[in-house]
Formats: structure tokens, C-alpha cells, sequence
């Protein structure tokens, strides 16, 4: 990229208040994730509030590429694309964010260098670096690999319904960028765990627990069973965590429980850590005689794990984030992102571009002002760099 770096961060400090009062708006516009299994009401309220969100996104993305719209029973997903020179990079965000609407009383507070707000941080703040980082490379005449925008409705929710576009986008990709926030000391994110969900339905008998509890089969002792087959599968040493959190079962005290059911949350790096666990919970064998026990669910997300090609495209970030005068290292990370499933499809795969902050998903969720215009500078200078990548 031949620009000077020092113009870069002039032009984005100069534009620092037309991005803010962007994001600003963004974030005004309330866009909890909108789950297929919600009641009529609150799926109406919630699907209101994407859609109008959608809306003024699309505005704003116009400008820059063609966009389209998408209707997905979990909101609207949008698509916009912008040809350019050289190789094709798919950038990832999502606008829903995990927030109830009404749960912040101020949905914009600007405090001490910090800017509070539901979703500020995860991650309307990186969903913005994409346009005001377009908008850079047009205004300096500077050359930019095809670009093709995914703006999704669910990622807080497991991509449940835009999966399907994520990995049709994938198989034209050459690279892609994930705009969630960086580590929380601003180290880039080259490896997330997968991530599994797990519903376990335990059946059992009913009986009288005082007169002849012989003749019941307990579905809630059996579940106390799974558990402790479940988290005997993991292996801290490699970061493989089995959480059976949470559980419910029975009716009554007096009653043999019938029924029971559990959830478990399943994190490994590697996807044959993450196979591991899978066969062996679905393998479980009932220890009650007449319990049934049916495992439902699987790996949500798998394992983005590392490859030279991806480390190729963190060493290019890397070198433009010490021309802008900073460093960034690579980041791991527990939680997984949509960038999970463009890394398992083989496409080398960069996330944690966004900006710095901290607390996701709390209401002490914020972004730090300083940052965001050298932040949004990487990004620029990053795509203005992928025009070459091979």
C-alpha cells in the first residue's frame, strides 16, 4: 500500500465525528436477536427492530456497493458487494446484538474516553469501521481487492438462519475479516474455540415416592449420571470444557421423576477434541434399567483453528498496525464467531478487527474513542494490502 501511514490516521481522526454520529444512530436503533422459538409478540417486537436497523444500514452501504436483502425467519440479512482489483475478501458482522430492548436506560453514554452503549462494543462499533474504511480508499484513489459485506441478524444466536449465506459467500473467498472486537488488550483473534450445544431428554418412570417407589424409574438420578459422564470427557490441559449448566426434572416430591432434561455447552480448539466429545456423550449407555436417554444437538461452530495462510494474513495486519504506530499479537479465544465457519471451510480467516473495548454482552459494555479511528486505519490498510494477496 503506498499511502503514508500518517495520512491515513490524519484522515480518520479528521472523520472521527461522522463515524461517531453513525454509530451513534446505530446503536439507538435497539436489535436484540430475534430466536425462531420466541412468542408472537416479542418476535414481532424483535424482528421490528432489526428490520429498521437493516434499513438504515442498507443507506448506508448503498453508497459503496450493491446491496442485497434478504428475509430470514431469524431478520433480514444483507449482502453487498463492490468490485475491485485482484482476489476476493468476504468481511463478516452482525447488527443483532444479545441486549433486550428497554434493558439500557441510556443507550448512549460518553464517560471518561469510553462510549457505553447495547452492542457499541459486539459489534456495531466494527460493523461501521467497513464503510468508513471503504470510504478512505475511494477518497484517496487507492486500489481495493472484490469486496463482498455480510451484515447477518443471529451470530448472537448461532448464525441459525444465515449459515447457509456465510458458506455460500466462502466458496468465492480468498480471505476473510471478522469485524468483532480484538482482545481486550487489542491483540488480533487467530484461533477460537468450537462450539457445541447439546439437549439431553432423559426418560424415566412415575411412581409414588412413598408407597412403592420400586415401581419408578428416576429420570433426575439418571440425568445426575449423563452429568457426570458428560464433564468426565473433558481435558483441561487441552482446553476442552464440557458444561452441563443447565437442568430441570420432575413434578413434584413426592412423585418418582418421570422426566428430566439437561443443556451442555461443549468448547474445544480442535475439532477432533471436539469429535471426541461429541461420540462419547452420544454414546452414554442408561445406568437405570428402563431410563431412556436421547442426546439432541452437535457442534454449533467448529474449531478455527490456525494455518499458515491464515498467520500469512495476521503478519500483513500485524506490519500495518506497526506502521500506524501499534502492536498486535495473536490472540486466542474461548467464544467462537462467523469467522469459525469461513476458517473450516479452508478460507484464511483474520478476526478480532474491530474496536478496543471491553465488557460484551454486560451493561458496562463500551468501546474506547482514542482507538477507534487507528483501528479503522488497519482496516483500510489492510484491504488496501489484500489487493495483492495470493
Amino acid at each position: 500500500m503506498n499511502a503514508d501511514p500518517e495520512a491515513t490516521l490524519a484522515y480518520f481522526a479528521a472523520t472521527l465525528p461522522a463515524y461517531l454520529e453513525d454509530l451513534r444512530t446505530l446503536v439507538g436503533l435497539e436489535t436484540p436477536s430475534c430466536p425462531p422459538h420466541l412468542p408472537e409478540e416479542p418476535r414481532r417486537e424483535c424482528r421490528r427492530g432489526l428490520r429498521a436497523a437493516a434499513t438504515w444500514l442498507e443507506g448506508r452501504f448503498a453508497r459503496f456497493g450493491t446491496v442485497s436483502r434478504i428475509e430470514l425467519p431469524t431478520g433480514p440479512l444483507l449482502k453487498v458487494v463492490r468490485r475491485g482489483r485482484g482476489p476476493h475478501v468476504l468481511i463478516l458482522a452482525h447488527y443483532d446484538t444479545v441486549h433486550p430492548r428497554g434493558s439500557w436506560k441510556v443507550l448512549w453514554r460518553e464517560e471518561e474516553g469510553r462510549i457505553y452503549g447495547p452492542g457499541v462494543y459486539d459489534m456495531k462499533g466494527g460493523l461501521l469501521f467497513v464503510p468508513w474504511a471503504v470510504r478512505y480508499l475511494i477518497n484517496a484513489g487507492l486500489e481495493h481487492p472484490h469486496l463482498t459485506v455480510l451484515l447477518t441478524p443471529d451470530e448472537e444466536i448461532g448464525s441459525l438462519a444465515s449459515r447457509e449465506a456465510i458458506l455460500e459467500a466462502a466458496t468465492l473467498a480468498d480471505a476473510a475479516l471478522v469485524l468483532e472486537a480484538p482482545m481486550k488488550n487489542g491483540d488480533l483473534k487467530v484461533a477460537r474455540k468450537g462450539v457445541g450445544h447439546f439437549r439431553v431428554r432423559v426418560r424415566g418412570r412415575a411412581a409414588h415416592q412413598g408407597v412403592e417407589p420400586e415401581k419408578g424409574v428416576n429420570a433426575v438420578v439418571e440425568a445426575a449420571h449423563f452429568v457426570l459422564h458428560a464433564v468426565a470427557q473433558e481435558d483441561r490441559e487441552a482446553g476442552t470444557t464440557v458444561g452441563p449448566n443447565r437442568i430441570r426434572g420432575g413434578f413434584a416430591t413426592n412423585v418418582v421423576a418421570p422426566e428430566a432434561e439437561l443443556e451442555v455447552d461443549l468448547r474445544a480448539w480442535s475439532l477432533a477434541e471436539a469429535r471426541r466429545v461429541e461420540e462419547a456423550l452420544r454414546g452414554y449407555r442408561p445406568r437405570l434399567k428402563g431410563a431412556r436417554v436421547r442426546v439432541e444437538g452437535g457442534l454449533n461452530r467448529p474449531p478455527m483453528e490456525p494455518t499458515p495462510d491464515s498467520m500469512r494474513l495476521f503478519e500483513l495486519a500485524r506490519e500495518e498496525a506497526a506502521a500506524l504506530g501499534f502492536s498486535v499479537g495473536p490472540g486466542r479465544v474461548g467464544g467462537g464467531s462467523d469467522g469459525n465457519f469461513t476458517q473450516a471451510k479452508g478460507v484464511p480467516t483474520l478476526d478480532g478487527l474491530g474496536p478496543v473495548g471491553g465488557d460484551a454482552h454486560q451493561p458496562s459494555e463500551h468501546v474506547r474513542k482514542e482507538a477507534l479511528a487507528p483501528r479503522a486505519a488497519l482496516l483500510a490498510r489492510l484491504l488496501g494490502r489484500l489487493v495483492d494477496w495470493r
